[in-house]
Order: C-alpha cells, then structure tokens, then sequence
C-alpha cells in the first residue's frame, strides 16, 4: 500500500471520532510527511509492551493500536482465560482500558477492571491475588503529557519476558480489522469495587515497619495517580498524612507544572522541595504518574533538601528488609545498578542475583527474591513469604522509606547519617549518570557504533581492564544492546539506550575508601565522577 491507501483503510475502521478527525484532515491536505511518519512504521510490542505518542495510525496509541494489541492477547491467552486490567489518568487511558475489555470479552475471555485510575502496582498485586492469567495496564508512566503505553503481565503478576512478548507480537500482526472483530461477549466482564484496593492495601501495610511513627512528609505525586492510595497506607500504617503539594495533588493528564513528570528530572521536585521547607518536614517523597516508583529527598538543616539516588535508596532498603527477614533468601538487582547491594549481601550471608535492565528480569532473578530494585527509582519489597507485588512499588517503597526515617529520626539521625554508616563499612559507592535525549534515533545507533570500535585503554583517568558487549550476551546474561565497561579502582560504566525514551544512558559508579569522613570520600567521588563523565561526552558525541 501507498501511505495514502494506508491511511484510507485505517480511516475505514478507526472507531475514535478524534483520530478519525486528525487523519481526515492530513489526508484531505495531502500531508504526506506527516502521513509517512504515521503509517511508515509502528509500535512494535516488546518485553515493555507498547508506548508511544497518542494519534492516529500504528505508529502511534490510539483504539485500533490498543484493540489489536488486545486481540492478539487474547489469541495468545485463548478463550476462557481470565485478565485483569488497570489504567492511569492520561488522555484515553480509560477509552482504551475499556475498548480491552470488550475485545477479551468479545473473544471469549473473562476481564475484571479495577475501580478507577489506580497505581500500576494495584494492577500487579490483583494479577496474582486474583490468580489471573495475565494483566494489562494503560499507562506511559512518567512519559510526556502526549505518550500513552500499554503493559502486559504474565500470571505471576510480573511483566512479560521473551518469548511470551514475541507470541503475542506476531498475533497482533496476524489480527485483520478491529471492527470485524467481536466485542463484548460471550466472555464476561467484572467491574471490581474498592475492595481489590483494601487488599493491596493490606498486604504493603504488612511490610516490616517496625514502630517508630512520628515523621512529617512532604509528598508529590507528580499529578499523577499515587496520591489516595499512598495516603491511605500511611494512615492505615500508623503514620501522619503527607501533606501533599497542592498544585500537583490530583490527576491531571496535562501534569501543567513540570517539563517531565518524572522525579528525576530537574526540576520536578522543585514544589515538594518549597513544601517541605514550609513545613518543616522530616522527609520528602515523590512518586511519578502510575505511582510504580520512588523518589526521596532528606533536608537539609541549613536549607534546600539532598534528593537521594536510586542506588542510595535500594542500599537502605535492603538492609533493612534483609535484617526484617529470615531463611534462604535472595536480594537482586541490574548491571546498571551500584554494586553495593552485592557486598550487602555478602555482609549478610544472603544470595545476590544480577539481571538485565527492567523489572521484569529482577523479579525473575530466582527464588526466594524478598528484594529487588533498579536505579531509577523503582523497588519492590517483601516479607518472609515473598514480595506482595512482584513489581516495582512506590507506595510499598515510600511506606518503607518513612519507617526507617521515622527510626533515625527517633535517635536524633536522618537517612544520611544512615548512607554514611554504609560508606563506612562497605565502601562509598558513588553512582551518577549522563543521558542525551534525541530527536533522531539514528544517532543513538551510530554512537554505539563509535563506542564499539573505540579501543582508548582508558576512560576517565581509569584503566579500562575489561569491556562487556552485552549484544553477544557477554557477562552470561541475554543479549541487550549495551557495552559495560570494568575499570581499575571497582568503577564501572555501562552505556545502553533507553527503552522506553528517546535517549542514550550512562550509568557510572566509583568506589571510595572512607579513611577520613563520608563527605571527604564523597568530595574525591564527585571529582572522579565528573571525570568519566567529561570523558564519555567527548566520546560520545551528542
């Protein structure tokens, strides 16, 4: 087909009057720029299911996207499965949650869906409590105002991994017109009500909190989803409410006060961080839109507040829930996390697994898992009986985080004086890292390429003693486009592109030994950082 007859065809069955309305219009123009970019290629579904800009044509999120998606879950699943579905407050997440259901009900299947706009870890937790087949949230997590995404997980209540992924793509390419297909029925379709939130609630307040409580919050869910479950944990846990910061409190699809809405960007936190000096709050927490991540902040008695790093965080969070747990277990995280969570485990006697990128390896990373996290802010926490959500949890997280604040605070500490007895005994890990968002994909490839063929023995003032090219598989895990870089000194960098952005990322990490006081090993890491990180700029090109 020509791009024109392409558009035509999709125009004939697209059931949303909105993208209906936006390819009339290009084709009426002759915008065959626009219609190329549209129709000349289109989301492929991976392990990361779909995500993209909302509009018409498969390369984009709209109805005919999602109800083919939805199609070819269901030929993969097969009739009589059951499937539950969640979704966010962005623009269409509700249309296309239930334009899911009604294609599963259509091929036979059962769907349940969740109340309401809810966090991604809710979802996580029915799939499993619910003992589901699969799950589907719509949902681009901190993605631009103009992204949606659609995610799938497996019966375990964890996302997809090969093969299931490439099963359920080449089903989605063999579904033919969405309105030929049955809708609504003959499967069934339950409306949960709030009792599927009491239960998840339940099970993140069974977490090991200990019983220290007097802690004061300053919260921002980034107008996203987060704000009523996170406050009715920390209510039903014992805690004071978070205050919540005002502009950012409700769902809102547009989220009008940040560039991102990702607690990682600058300034994102920059209401939250005005908050908490306000209040005088003890801590500063954040989730991003769907609620599946965690971002914490400490102030500062001088003023201003220190946002901790991912690595930081998942370092505390391990002790702590390895020294509330017992038995054969085992703690996890990625090769692009610090390497501190494998010396914890050591000190601890428990076993350490390390995985590709995403959730859905750490969850997969073996038995006995009662920790998991990667560095941008997402961990997953358990008990002795095993996670509750076997996904990221940022209310689960930020619930955790205020107990072991509220415990240092109750001895005149804060969570700093707590990374700074880890520096003491393990070692300062210091991670920090640089990515380079794109409009053109293209160089993405062609950097890696550079990286690839660059054989400088050092990096960063470093010796580089081994490199990893985690395409071949290098380091026994599955092949991933990545190169992992081990110098002298235990520093290490791993360079990969982004999945779910348009963007390069660095991840970088130095080991200091603490001889003198945590903040003059710091000072020494944050000038060998900045080295690597010049260093790799140059290389890199963008």
């Amino acid at each position: 087909m020509t791009v024109l007859e392409a558009a035509r065809a999709w125009l004939a069955q697209d059931p949303d009057p909105g993208t209906r309305a936006e390819l009339s219009a290009l084709i009426d123009a002759g915008d065959l720029a626009a219609l190329e970019e549209r129709f000349g290629a289109k989301l492929e579904f991976g392990t990361a299911g779909l995500r993209g800009e909302l509009g018409a044509g498969p390369n984009r999120m709209n109805r005919v996207t999602v109800m083919r998606a939805a199609a070819g879950l269901a030929a993969v699943l097969g009739p009589g499965r059951h499937v539950v579905i969640g979704y966010d407050a962005r623009h269409k997440s509700d249309v296309f949650a239930r334009d899911t259901a009604a294609v599963l009900t259509g091929a036979g299947l059962h769907a349940s869906l969740l109340p309401h706009p809810l966090p991604t870890p809710v979802l996580a937790f029915a799939v499993r409590h619910l003992g589901a087949d699969a799950g589907v949230t719509v949902t681009a997590s901190h993605n631009p105002p103009r992204d949606n995404g659609y995610k799938v997980y497996w019966g375990d209540g964890s996302q997809i991994v090969p093969p299931v992924d490439a099963e359920i793509s080449a089903a989605i390419d063999a579904v033919g017109r969405v309105d030929e297909l049955p809708l609504n029925g003959p499967g069934t379709l339950t409306e949960l009500g709030e009792g599927i939130v009491d239960d998840y609630l339940d099970a993140v307040t069974a977490l090991p909190l200990g019983d220290a409580r007097d802690l004061r919050v300053a919260y921002t869910p980034l107008h996203g989803v987060g704000a009523a479950t996170l406050t009715d944990a920390f209510l039903r846990a014992g805690f004071e409410s978070p205050m919540a910061v005002e502009e950012q409190r409700n769902p809102d699809p547009d989220f009008p006060t940040v560039a991102f809405p990702n607690p990682e960007e600058p300034g994102a936190m920059d209401l939250a961080v005005a908050l908490a000096a306000k209040l005088g709050a003890d801590l500063v927490l954040a989730n991003d839109p769907d609620a599946d991540r965690c971002a914490v902040g400490v102030p500062l008695a001088g003023g201003g507040v220190r946002m901790l790093t991912g690595d930081e965080v998942g370092g505390l969070l391990a002790e702590h829930v390895i020294t509330h747990t017992s038995g054969d277990r085992m703690v996890a995280t990625t090769i692009v996390s610090s390497s501190l969570l494998s010396k914890i485990a050591r000190a601890h006697g428990v076993r350490y697994g390390e995985t590709l990128t995403g959730f859905k390896w750490i969850t997969k990373a073996g038995p006995g898992l009662v920790f998991g996290y990667e560095e941008a802010l997402g961990y997953s926490l358990g008990t002795d009986a095993g996670l509750p959500v076997n996904d990221k949890d940022g209310i689960g997280a930020a619930l955790t985080v205020a107990a072991i604040a509220a415990a240092a605070k109750r001895d005149g500490r804060t969570l700093l004086d707590l990374l700074d007895d880890q520096a003491r005994r393990y070692g300062l890990h210091a991670t920090s890292q640089l990515s380079f968002r794109v409009a053109d994909l293209s160089l993405i490839t062609a950097a890696m390429t550079r990286l690839r063929a660059d054989r400088t023995p050092v990096l960063g003032g470093r010796a580089v003693e081994r490199v990893d090219d985690l395409s071949r598989g290098d380091g026994g895990l599955p092949p991933t486009d990545g190169l992992r870089y081990r110098l002298s000194g235990d520093a290490r960098v791993v360079v990969r592109p982004s999945g779910t952005e348009p963007k390069l990322k660095c991840y970088l990490e130095v080991v200091v030994p603490v001889t003198g006081t945590p903040a003059q090993a710091r000072a020494v890491a944050d000038e060998q950082l900045a080295a690597l990180r010049s260093d790799l700029t140059a290389r890199l090109g963008l």
